[in-house]
């Protein structure tokens, strides 16, 4: 049996490395990739281009302030799946892995069962702890262990065109709860004829910052790591989302994301008045929505009841170092330089957009200063994560987020939002599946 094991994990490594080389710019940066800067090597796979450019920047910042510790860093980008397969069957092989690894929170529970290939990280984060969003830290962890540093907080925000709730004479400012939300959608929709909102059908983050806000639930899975989909309120908040759609103050997004192409060209075009997402989806309007320049304002999203959390930290990577470094040091106090120290923070705006986890850092004057995010969004956009600072709710990432996660993206959301199927049906059947 390990024999066979060992024969199918040697094969979807190798179909993984065929797959890297066959997709463009999204393959592996690998072949004739010599690093960036003279060395201890270091090598880091991402699945994300622009967070290995982040690395590429960051490690020319740590050789300038460690001249005795100097590294060279070869940032491999690899497609989405095949990175993270490409990284399970390295770690469970135990020879190929890099020495540092990008790994998106849905899928880091995959890299915690059984005894976790990657390396304790808490002697460079203990130091830092009580600076850093502590709900951000714990997604990454296990049994208190950190295994992870992340990239950002993702507070979820609500982006509204106050272009067209000017027509409509809405204030986001008066708008505290969610049933607040749907009855000014009521009026943003007779007044203009444009839906409040979208909702997405094949992604979580219309459903899940929902989810997270409640007070006291145990988010899509409860503290067993269980599923959690027989909780009544997720059910209220499905019925909740059900009704936007049937009283037209949502539609489901064009292409069923907030990703896809045609929702890009929807909203550029003004097709929904707000949408809710994390903070990291600001890149999404500057780089997909130029035509809404100056027309979105960030506010919290709001309450489910009045003076309840107002955002959640949705989304996410994990940066780990894997048991096979050879300078787990080397690599610990990098990725530490990069993520959790005040200059990492500080650069993971300018040069990312994101909102880092590291809040001692959102007000000061380096992330006031203009860039493209504020000339599109205005420059108070910290002033909104500020105000929820002490309301951004955690999520519960476990074991069955991966699964939990592809149900409900998979079927529940269509099922309801599209299929407009009794939400209390969809949910009973999708607890009992993942149970």
């Amino acid at each position: 049996m390990k024999k066979q094991l060992l024969v199918l994990l040697s094969m979807i490594l190798a179909f993984s490395v065929i797959l890297a080389g066959c997709t463009g710019k999204e393959a592996s940066t690998e072949d004739g990739n010599t690093g960036v800067g003279k060395g201890t090597a270091l090598e880091l796979w991402t699945f994300n281009e622009l967070h290995g450019q982040y690395y590429e920047f960051m490690v020319k910042e740590w050789n300038n302030a460690n001249p005795d510790k100097q590294i060279s860093l070869k940032a491999n980008v690899y497609p989405y799946d095949d990175m993270h397969n490409k990284l399970l069957v390295a770690l469970q092989s135990g020879k190929g892995a890099p020495d540092i690894a990008d790994i998106e929170v849905s899928k880091f529970p995959n890299f915690l069962k059984g005894q976790p290939q990657l390396l304790p990280l808490n002697d460079v984060v203990e130091p830092e702890e009580g600076n850093i969003v502590q709900s951000r830290l714990d997604i990454y962890s296990k049994e208190g262990t950190y295994y992870g540093l992340p990239f950002h907080v993702g507070a979820a925000v609500i982006y509204y065109n106050k272009e067209i709730l000017d027509q409509a004479g809405v204030n986001p400012d008066d708008i505290k709860t969610w049933d607040d939300y749907a009855k000014a959608g009521k009026v943003v929709l007779e007044k203009t004829g444009v839906p409040m909102t979208t909702l997405e059908s094949n992604d979580p983050w219309s459903l899940w910052p929902q989810v997270a806000q409640l007070e006291g639930s145990d988010d899509l899975l409860d503290g067993n790591g269980e599923s959690n989909l027989d909780d009544p309120r997720i059910l209220d908040i499905l019925k909740y989302q059900q009704n936007l759609v049937k009283d037209g103050v949502a539609v489901v997004a064009p292409g069923n994301g907030h990703h896809a192409e045609e929702y890009y060209g929807f909203m550029n075009n003004g097709g929904a008045a707000s949408v809710w997402m994390p903070m990291w989806y600001m890149g999404r309007f500057t780089d997909y929505m130029p035509d809404l320049k100056g027309k979105i304002v960030i506010k919290p999203m709001p309450a489910w009841d009045e003076g309840g959390p107002r955002s959640a930290g949705m989304g996410g990577t994990g940066t780990g170092v894997t048991a096979q470094s050879e300078n787990p040091d080397l690599a610990k106090e990098f990725i530490a330089f990069a993520k959790l120290s005040k200059e990492g923070n500080i650069q993971l705006w300018k040069q990312l957009g994101f909102d880092p986890p590291r809040s001692e850092v959102w007000d000061l004057p380096e992330l006031k200063e203009e860039n493209k995010f504020t000339e599109y969004f205005g420059d108070n956009i910290f002033e909104t994560l500020i105000e929820v600072k002490d309301e951004i709710e955690g999520v519960n990432i476990k074991e069955n987020t991966p699964t939990i996660t592809d149900v409900v993206n998979n079927q529940v959301l269509f099922r309801v939002l599209v299929d407009n199927e009794d939400p209390d049906k969809v949910l009973k059947e999708a607890h009992d599946q993942v149970k």
